[in-house]
């Protein structure tokens, strides 16, 4: 009689502890969303709060800093024989907007190909700033011979940057994973007792 009692005591308890599970679970999303508030990290979602008047549709972005206005300068390398290019080659954004540009890339070789990309920023204190949402530069990539691919990189860049800050230079180089393409060239060591000098 005494194990069956402690099994109904048991299942109460995993009743009890699965209900207060299920309880905190649904209290998660408000508490998430004040501290959203509070925090200011979902830069995105207080971008649409809606403004109290006459307009109620007209929406405001406070993280956005419209008093100033950086260029954003796109460039591309590439260690290898393919077209890699911006699809323009600069921007003018205000801290905090979000902004989309494309890259351009077709592989001109007449095999299949695997690629990637590395970003480098402009000044370097810049890097800390530009928050990318979406790369390319984020994965790898299989590409046809003579295929044409189109890629977007979309952006924020952060309004506590410095405003001495007045241009970024946002450059990706593009190079080949585990193909053909040539390493750096590297400087030669010569030993001096093979070469008897």
């Amino acid at each position: 009689m005494n194990l069956k009692r402690a099994n109904l005591q048991m299942v109460g308890k995993l009743t009890v502890v699965t209900l207060g599970m299920f309880a905190f679970g649904y209290a998660l999303v408000p508490i998430y969303k004040a501290i959203c508030e509070v925090t200011g990290i979902n830069v995105l979602a207080l971008g649409e709060q809606v403004l109290s008047g006459k307009d109620k549709t007209t929406t405001s972005n406070s993280q956005i800093d419209t008093s100033r206005t950086i260029t954003v300068e796109f460039d591309a390398n590439s260690r290898g024989p393919w077209d890699f290019k911006p699809a323009q080659r600069f921007v003018e954004v205000h801290p905090g907007e979000l902004t989309t540009v494309m890259y351009e890339f077709q592989n001109i070789q007449n095999r299949r190909m695997a690629a990637q990309a590395i970003p480098s920023y402009a000044p370097q204190q810049a890097s800390a700033h530009f928050n990318k949402l979406e790369c390319f530069c984020f994965n790898q990539y299989i590409l046809e011979p003579g295929e044409k691919k189109s890629w977007p990189v979309a952006f924020v860049i952060d309004p506590k940057i410095s405003k001495d800050v007045k241009t970024i230079t946002l450059s990706y180089t593009f190079f080949e994973v585990g193909g053909k393409t040539p390493p750096a060239p590297v400087a030669s060591v010569h030993n001096s007792a093979t070469n008897g000098g």
